[in-house]
């Protein structure tokens, strides 16, 4: 039996560089320092970011090791960690809660100010836990969630019931939950409202169910693939356009055709696509409407309409507004009681040794959310 104080040699995917791809190596994960967790993975999943960050957006900081989503079992932990023990199962979230600070206390925002959002591929201490041949490599967020093992501070790792469905606990650890809360807690969907949802990816469908939680009555789903169709009514979508059936017409005019020319009360935007937000916000109603930017695009710099923004309301979203203590847990036990048709997200499994795999199949039609199993 390893010691907990050994370094830990095991299989991990890295991405060398933009153009790479990924590539499963042999890594060293070190033991956790004072209040931080090892974590044994059990499986994980793809997530646009993770694509995203293996082409160097929106930093570009290599070796790489990806993975963002994901549930493991705590296999050890360091000296000052109180809240989390060995054999605890735990989903990474990348924004922590300290339940203090100014905007931990505020309804405003989820954003904590002592556990800041990890941008710098590195641990709160500046350093990694991860190396490969000797290089130091960075992590995502706080976490790497595509290696058989890796370390994460105590405050970014939220534990959960150990009977939960281990594919449907790694999707909430964000890009479900991400759209779910948007509707939920950033945008605070009120009973009886209309919406849009750009995109009906894992975040658009989140969204979608976080809506119809809310009672919204009309929820409208866009995407130039007809497959998510089926997809957006299980988790209940109300109507549904694809874009390409009407050419002649921008996005916004299509939603304003099925409301009466009015537009909707919300709307969000899934894809990170800068030109759809503009079709967002000119989609909601003027003088009221609220817009809600979620995706995450390769484009810094965006141009927004200056007449569609009068009256309307263009805001941004950083996991769905949900605090990882207060509102997470929420959505975990949802997911363990069966409450959500999470198995509609899950289109394709592969093993970790097929990691590069995923990229591929992600860029097909019917992929949804691909589960990578260790």
């Amino acid at each position: 039996m390893l010691s907990r104080s050994q370094v830990i040699t095991c299989k991990g995917a890295i991405c060398w560089g933009i153009g790479e791809g990924v590539k499963v190596e042999e890594i060293q994960v070190e033991p956790p320092k004072a209040s931080e967790v090892r974590v044994k993975m059990l499986c994980a999943s793809l997530c646009h970011t993770d694509i995203l960050r293996t082409q160097g957006v929106p930093f570009s900081m290599f070796p790489l090791a990806p993975g963002h989503e994901g549930v493991g079992v705590v296999e050890s932990i360091g000296e000052k960690v109180t809240n989390l023990k060995e054999g605890d199962i735990v989903i990474p979230t990348y924004i922590g809660e300290c339940g203090e600070c100014e905007n931990c206390v505020s309804e405003e925002t989820n954003m904590c100010m002592r556990y800041h959002l990890p941008v710098n591929g590195l641990m709160p201490d500046g350093t990694s836990r991860i190396s490969v041949r000797g290089q130091k490599v960075c992590h995502v967020f706080n976490c790497s969630t595509w290696c058989e093992y890796m370390v994460s501070d105590e405050n970014y790792l939220m534990k959960v019931d150990p009977s939960i469905d281990l594919a449907h606990a790694s999707f909430i650890s964000c890009g479900f939950s991400t759209g779910f809360g948007a509707a939920w807690k950033t945008a605070q969907v009120q009973s009886g409202s209309s919406l849009v949802v750009f995109s009906l990816g894992a975040v658009g469908l989140g969204a979608i169910s976080g809506a119809k939680m809310m009672g919204a009555t009309k929820i409208i789903g866009i995407d130039i693939n007809e497959k998510k169709k089926k997809k957006g009514e299980a988790f209940g979508m109300t109507h549904f356009i694809n874009p390409k059936d009407y050419s002649h017409k921008p996005s916004s005019q299509l939603v304003k055709d099925l409301t009466s020319g009015l537009g909707v009360d919300y709307s969000f935007e899934c894809a990170g696509v800068a030109s759809l937000l503009n079709q967002a916000l000119e989609s909601t109603k003027v003088g009221k409407g609220k817009a809600i930017a979620i995706g995450v695009g390769t484009e810094e710099l965006v141009k927004i309409n200056w007449f569609g923004l009068f009256g309307r309301t263009l805001k941004g979203s950083i996991f769905g507004g949900l605090k990882p203590k207060s509102d997470l847990s929420f959505l975990a036990a949802k997911c363990k009681n069966k409450d959500l048709p999470l198995d509609e997200l899950q289109t394709h499994e592969i093993p970790l040794t097929e990691i590069s795999k995923a990229f591929e199949l992600s860029k097909q039609e019917g992929c949804i959310k691909v589960i990578i199993k260790m």
